[in-house]
């Protein structure tokens, strides 16, 4: 079943999409705070690059990986074209421009990509992320049935990160109205059931179709199992979508 969305673009390629919208907020906390004398991730005093813990989460089928760092929830990262060579992908994170009001919490946040060419999801690659005076590194594992390339077909996924019991939650709909989580739960030992709080009935949303990532986790889950979501409340009406490993 797809998301319940106020508007859909026909014919809209994915590369289109990606290159307007590729960020989206996070909205639990539950990942891995940065190592290094900065929390914030912005480098050392002395100028040389910290490091940061990052995730990552195959999403779209394999078109899209999530990735995870740390920092304002509400200022997340872009991230810049992927590049692949000698069997490693880099991702370039830029920080939100301008006087941009940021939160001053530190928490897990996504920021997407579309995969490059030359990666194949179903055996898994190396990624190799940098920011604003901070880097870090992850591995996805390859996953059967997933590949790159290709148009979306809009449906919400969902995929491990490598963070116990982390996952990232992936939606299409308005970029300026991202689905906002409310609680999520184990509810039985094969499905995770999350809960999005319902939007105010006076809530204004631009007029596109963009991908919209989250992040969630929950203690309870068994991330080596095969293991469904189960997207409800907000615009979603209990829709069932498996959880990509890692």
């Amino acid at each position: 079943m797809t998301p319940r969305t106020r508007t859909a673009v026909a014919g809209l390629g994915l590369a289109a999409l990606l290159a307007g919208v590729l960020t989206a907020c996070a909205t639990t906390s539950g990942g891995t705070a940065p190592t290094g004398g900065d929390p914030t991730g912005s480098g050392t005093p002395n100028g040389d690059s910290s490091e940061q813990e990052v995730g990552a989460a195959w999403l779209d089928g394999g078109r899209l990986i999530g990735i995870v760092t740390q920092g304002s929830s509400t200022c997340i990262p872009t991230a810049e074209e992927a590049t692949y060579e000698d069997g490693v992908m880099k991702v370039t994170l830029v920080d939100v421009e301008g006087d941009t009001a940021c939160t001053a919490d530190l928490a897990p946040r996504v920021s997407l990509v579309g995969v490059p060419e030359g990666v194949d999801p179903a055996q898994g690659v190396e990624i190799e992320v940098t920011g604003d005076g901070w880097q870090g590194d992850t591995d996805l594992d390859g996953v059967p049935d997933l590949a790159a390339g290709g148009e979306t077909d809009y449906l919400p996924s969902a995929g491990w990160t490598d963070v116990d019991g982390q996952f990232v939650v992936l939606s299409w709909g308005s970029s300026s109205c991202a689905p906002v989580v409310e609680n999520t739960e184990a509810t039985s030992a094969t499905e995770i059931t999350v809960t999005f709080a319902t939007p105010p009935e006076d809530q204004v949303c631009t007029m596109d179709m963009a991908p919209r990532a989250v992040v969630t986790s929950v203690l309870e889950a068994d991330d080596d199992a095969e293991t469904f979501a189960i997207l409800t409340g907000g615009e979603f009406d209990n829709v069932r979508v498996p959880i990509y490993p890692n």
